[in-house]
């Protein structure tokens, strides 16, 4: 390239120099060339402009392009900021939803199932019993003397002892049992596909859980046994009627002195008309 504008400006002056040169004014060829040197002149410059023009074009495009590409970025940057921040927030509400659907469904002092889903899980063993023919029992577990805890040591101190007998219950059950708080100091307790052998060697493993527990309060220990009257569901038997018969032998076994368990008649109660939260 060096050598082809050296050869265009040898070229060009020898030119002007024929031109130029006062000898060659009457020569035949010199108008010719005269108006030849003045064209390809005219044609130069028009090339050169338009190199001009297309450089600067170029140069425009190429900082358009930049400049989209740097608008591409920061957008993609801020998209990918925004799906980031779209992501915490769709995880805070998962995690909220599942804490609702906690509390609606769990016990808040103890964490154990609340009534609400023990009834649900009720009327599912209802149903499974029914299709299946698999019976379940149910037992009914109340804290003895749980008033005179309250009285002398604080309700603080009995919610302490409540906590405790809630790890004690379900560390005595089988996978797949549900253990609950039904209200207040009683607990029921839902051994699936259990019968009276299965229920009575559970409902024992619990018992004894509950014997072993020192629950420490004030500088001291606090003991804490429980009476249970539980029933094996009979056929074509509801919910609410095997939850009559454990009861009303949760009664005999506080009647029998406490820190018992008894199984209920097999006769079958007729329970009381179900609450309005039962039904």
């Amino acid at each position: 390239m060096p050598q082809r504008a050296s050869d265009d400006g040898a070229l060009e002056r020898s030119i002007e120099a024929l031109l130029a040169d006062e000898q060659h004014l009457g020569h035949p060829l010199r108008s010719a060339l005269a108006q030849l040197w003045e064209s390809t002149r005219e044609q130069l410059s028009r090339l050169e402009r338009i190199t001009q023009i297309s450089d600067r074009y170029q140069r425009l495009a190429q900082e358009q392009t930049k400049t989209v590409t740097e608008r591409y970025d920061r957008q993609f940057r801020q998209i990918e900021k925004i799906i980031r921040i779209s992501d915490r927030y769709q995880g805070m509400l998962q995690d909220l939803n599942k804490a609702l659907q906690e509390a609606s469904t769990h016990d808040a002092l103890t964490g154990l199932a609340n009534r609400r889903l023990l009834l649900e899980r009720l009327r599912q063993e209802d149903a499974r019993a029914g299709r299946d023919g698999f019976s379940y029992a149910l037992a009914v577990v109340d804290a003895d003397h749980f008033k005179r805890i309250n009285d002398d040591h604080g309700h603080d101190a009995g919610d302490r002892v409540l906590v405790a007998l809630a790890g004690a219950l379900k560390a005595g059950l089988r996978e797949g049992d549900l253990c609950g708080r039904w209200g207040g100091e009683e607990f029921l307790v839902l051994l699936a596909k259990a019968d009276e052998e299965a229920a009575g060697q559970a409902l024992e493993r619990v018992q004894q859980a509950v014997r072993a527990l020192r629950v420490p309060w004030d500088g001291r220990e606090l003991e804490v046994t429980v009476s249970i009257g539980y029933a094996v569901r009979q056929a074509e038997e509801t919910h609410q009627e095997a939850l009559y018969r454990a009861d009303n032998a949760l009664l005999d076994a506080k009647r029998g002195g406490r820190d018992r368990r008894v199984l209920a008649a097999l006769t079958r109660a007729v329970a009381p008309l179900p609450k309005q939260e039962d039904a």
